[in-house]
């Protein structure tokens, strides 16, 4: 996928009072709420406040025998039921990161974890990560689905920038950025270590004048008509994404 896109060039530099460039005041911005809905529906996904007597049992089960899907996060995996529990627990308690389990709709079953995180609505910066998609749900319409929904909040709640941030060696990450349209902005080498590990990070990020047009995408990627009589998307998003 291309990552030139001519409608979203830098923002224009201001003249001020010296003689060297400065960047746009920005008018009008007032600061955005913190992530607060315990609910965002959508066609395909429900996104419901993480709870672990409603979540963690489904969960446990998608991922079992699954522990690569841990590789590039910062827990797990989980030994037992208990253990996973009292993680999700742990994380169902805080603010930041605010974390939705995401409940597939044609299956009534909770596939899925995303969260809201380094939630900043001073400078109207949110980021969406700690995605974890058990396989079930991997390359299914409610996983996109959910996404597209979370960036969507942000930017109808007043945040001008959503940032996406993996693992340099996340190859599937990467890929799942540019196909929802976020932007590549370079590697931060040596980052952070988790799990023992040097990690250097990928820097992806939507602002909000580019929200407008990867929405138009989102919903005609999401639209029933763009899907055959066995679920097969006729046009993929990052076609779409790339226009």
């Amino acid at each position: 996928m291309s990552q030139h896109h001519p409608d979203r060039a830098p923002a224009p530099f201001a003249q001020g009072d010296g003689p060297r460039p400065t960047g746009p005041l920005v008018a009008g911005f007032v600061p955005p709420p913190p992530p607060g809905p315990d609910r965002i529906e959508g066609r395909h996904v429900l996104l419901e406040r993480l709870d672990p007597d409603r979540h963690a049992e489904d969960l446990f089960a998608a991922n079992r025998g699954q522990d690569w899907v841990w590789d590039y996060l910062g827990y797990g995996p989980f030994a037992d039921l208990p253990a996973y529990r009292a993680w999700q627990a742990g994380m169902a308690a805080k603010a930041d990161p605010y974390f939705y389990a995401l409940r597939d709709r044609a299956t009534g079953k909770v596939g899925g974890l995303a969260s809201f995180l380094r939630i900043d609505p001073a400078n109207g910066v949110i980021e969406i990560g700690h995605i974890e998609i058990a396989p079930p749900m991997q390359r299914s319409p409610a996983a996109t689905e959910a996404i597209s929904l979370m960036i969507g909040w942000a930017f109808e709640a007043g945040y001008r920038r959503v940032e996406w941030k993996c693992d340099a060696l996340n190859a599937p990450s990467r890929r799942a950025a540019l196909r929802y349209g976020f932007v590549f902005e370079g590697i931060f080498r040596q980052h952070m270590i988790y799990k023992g590990r040097n990690r250097d990070t990928a820097w992806y990020a939507i602002i909000d004048r580019d929200w407008p047009a990867l929405a138009r995408a989102h919903q005609a990627w999401l639209a029933p008509g763009n899907f055959d009589a066995q679920g097969r998307q006729r046009q993929s998003l990052s076609a779409l994404t790339a226009g």
